[in-house]
């Protein structure tokens, strides 16, 4: 491929930008040529290739947007590009010229979603209309230069077959899951930022009976379960005025209304926690939900401190919690940087009217250990063989 300078990148970019016209090889050819740069063809393509992802696409990440498996491409400045195809996270070998190219990208995919993004208002978190997850921080609140953030949804659903084989657990950890969506348990995929919770979900969904009807409530559509009765409902941020938004708690409201036979809430990550839990305790069983949370033992915590916030007082959201939640899939990273089912708990409620969760089950990489709650989750299950 030819190599083009930036400098010589930059003055087209400046010469089109001062007459109209769609952005053709003439075009570039012409601006070439008035710039006095060599106006091969092999030269007049490259111009007009890097102009057109720098218009239309990613700009220097549309490659690696491109590459299989990436899960995550992360900009800390001009030179400092990272990327994760699933097992940790590896520097690109991309940069962009300056931080203003950053900038101007950050700003063009912000307002392809209809955001601002400039000084005024120095963040956005958006979905792009190809479902990328996309967050950006401009300098100089961002220390180091612009920082964006995107999340590429895959472009299929996982199976739990195709989990196994990645590693992500083992074929009798696979079994347990599906017993715990065939039993229609309400349960939480829990874990830190990027441990898989929504690929495990979504292929967890895609195990959920055709003839069901699942509800899908999100702050931003990320999940993708392959089955045939599927309702999604977004929320959405205010405007620049600050009118227009709708929260994830008015969404479950609404979507209670919706008869579904699975209620599920891609994020609880604020006041929805309590309309879920109310939910769960009115007969919507199978419902789930992913939760951040460090471990499985502090998913009560959790729950606890969003539903102080949102006015449920803490024996209120205990006893929701106990009798509400079945089963929590705790997933982390391993020492490899993989993602993995760590581990099976289950609520018990203790003498003192609060929740602790118990292990049920661990999951190593090829066997599932049985832990001191094993007979709860069976009682679960409506299984003896477990």
């Amino acid at each position: 491929m030819t190599t083009v300078s930036a400098e010589v990148v930059d003055d087209v970019r400046r010469r089109l930008a001062g007459t109209s016209g769609d952005l053709t090889p003439h075009r570039v050819a012409e601006a070439l040529r008035a710039s006095g740069s060599p106006v091969g063809d092999a030269t007049v393509l490259a111009v007009h290739d890097l102009l057109r992802r720098d218009v239309l696409g990613a700009g220097p990440l549309e490659e690696l947007l491109r590459l299989p498996d990436v899960t995550d491409v992360l900009v800390n400045g001009p030179d400092d590009v990272w990327l994760d195809r699933g097992g940790g996270l590896e520097r690109a070998a991309v940069s962009f010229p300056d931080d203003a190219s950053v900038r101007r990208l950050a700003q063009r995919l912000a307002a392809t979603a209809g955001r601002r993004l400039d000084d005024a208002t120095p963040h956005a978190d958006v979905r792009l209309p190809d479902g990328t997850r996309f967050h950006a921080v401009l300098a100089p609140v961002a220390r180091s230069g612009t920082v964006l953030s995107l999340r590429i949804p895959r472009g299929r659903v996982w199976t739990l077959p195709e989990l196994v084989e990645a590693g992500a657990l083992p074929p009798d950890g696979a079994f347990l899951l599906e017993e715990v969506v065939g039993s229609r348990c309400a349960f939480l995929v829990t874990g830190g930022t990027g441990t898989g919770k929504t690929s495990v979900l979504s292929a967890l969904l895609s195990l959920v009976d055709p003839g069901e009807r699942i509800v899908l409530v999100e702050d931003a559509s990320e999940l993708r379960p392959d089955h045939p009765h599927v309702v999604a409902l977004e929320g959405r941020p205010p405007n620049i005025e600050g009118a227009g938004e709708i929260t994830l708690q008015t969404l479950v409201r609404q979507a209670l209304r919706m008869r579904p036979d699975r209620l599920v809430v891609g994020e609880v990550r604020g006041a929805e926690v309590v309309d879920l839990l109310a939910a769960l305790n009115t007969g919507h069983g199978g419902g789930c939900g992913t939760l951040h949370a460090n471990s499985a033992a502090d998913v009560p915590a959790r729950i606890e401190a969003l539903s102080l916030a949102a006015g449920l007082p803490r024996e209120a959201a205990h006893s929701q919690l106990a009798s509400a939640l079945d089963v929590v899939v705790h997933l982390g990273r391993g020492r490899d940087g993989r993602r993995r089912v760590l581990e099976l708990a289950v609520p018990e409620r203790e003498p003192s009217g609060l929740v602790s969760l118990r292990t049920a089950a661990t999951f190593e990489p090829d066997r599932v250990v049985r832990g001191p709650a094993a007979g709860a989750l069976a009682a679960r299950l409506g299984s003896v063989a477990w």
